[in-house]
């Protein structure tokens, strides 16, 4: 039977297409926009809006176990009945969430159904690092603010307990924290990042009104530029400290920040 991957040319959803594929899994990969992405070999692109439910009719056809997001874009899901109606009369028995902080209506239904649901609950990711490409190439300094510690987690690892939940009995019910091996600060992080490049990189804290400005930039509403300034300045304890999540699911210990950045090194160094 298939496993539909939503989100699946995402940071997370393309490794949970991969890790799937490549253990021999019958994998369909959604996305709004499917003429625009390729897939691994055997891997099946459709096209489905999560925020459009009758969209994935199609796509849901054949399929037994179903990867979510809570988002569709950048707003979360209000749709989340009618997904899971259309996953129960599809015959889908397993159900993984990507999950934030704050239940969404996916998770609500999903509580409400007898699917078998499991929670995937991660940290930062260590993918995050890519925000500092820009400043590493043009001054060999990474900025942020706040200089506290984060267990950040490889995608390759979220998407690791996905594919356990997906495939294998015991983890319906379940709701995962999932977090590195290691608690990490920004000059940790520097130190190693640095290494992976053969650089010696520096890190600047930035004051609240240059993490404003910032921010700001990106388009993020007030409400949303004083979260972030609230979350850097008191992060949740959660975040700082490594959970045997991914070695207890996955039988392996999670990977490092140094394996992401001997993996990624290329990205910060291409321009030069």
């Amino acid at each position: 039977m298939t496993i539909l991957v939503a989100g699946a040319t995402g940071t997370v959803g393309a490794e949970v297409v991969r890790q799937l594929a490549a253990a021999g899994h019958p994998v369909r990969a959604l996305s709004r926009t499917p003429e625009r992405h390729t897939a691994p070999a055997g891997v099946e692109l459709a096209r489905g809006d999560l925020a459009v439910p009758e969209s994935l009719v199609p796509a849901l056809e054949g399929v037994s176990a179903l990867h979510l997001i809570t988002f569709g874009g950048d707003e979360p899901l209000t749709t989340g009945p009618e997904l899971v109606e259309l996953a129960r009369r599809a015959g889908v028995r397993r159900v993984s969430v990507l999950s934030g902080w704050e239940e969404s209506s996916v998770e609500r239904a999903l509580r409400a159904s007898e699917l078998g649901w499991t929670w995937l609950r991660p940290v930062e990711f260590m993918a995050n690092a890519l925000w500092w490409k820009e400043n590493i190439l043009s001054s060999g300094r990474i900025e942020v603010f706040g200089d506290w510690p984060t267990a950040m987690v490889h995608e390759a690892d979220i998407a690791a307990v996905a594919v356990a939940a997906l495939t294998e009995d015991g983890h319906a019910g379940k709701d995962y924290l999932i977090t590195g091996p290691e608690a990490l600060t920004p000059e940790d992080r520097a130190r190693v990042l640095g290494e992976a490049i053969g650089e010696r990189l520096t890190v600047r804290l930035l004051t609240e009104d240059e993490e404003r400005a910032k921010l700001r930039s990106y388009g993020y509403s007030e409400e949303d530029v004083e979260f972030g300034i609230a979350l850097g300045k008191n992060p949740p304890e959660v975040g700082m400290v490594p959970q045997p999540t991914v070695r207890e699911v996955t039988g392996r210990p999670g990977r490092t920040f140094a394996q992401w950045a001997a993996e990624h090194a290329g990205e910060f160094t291409a321009a030069r």
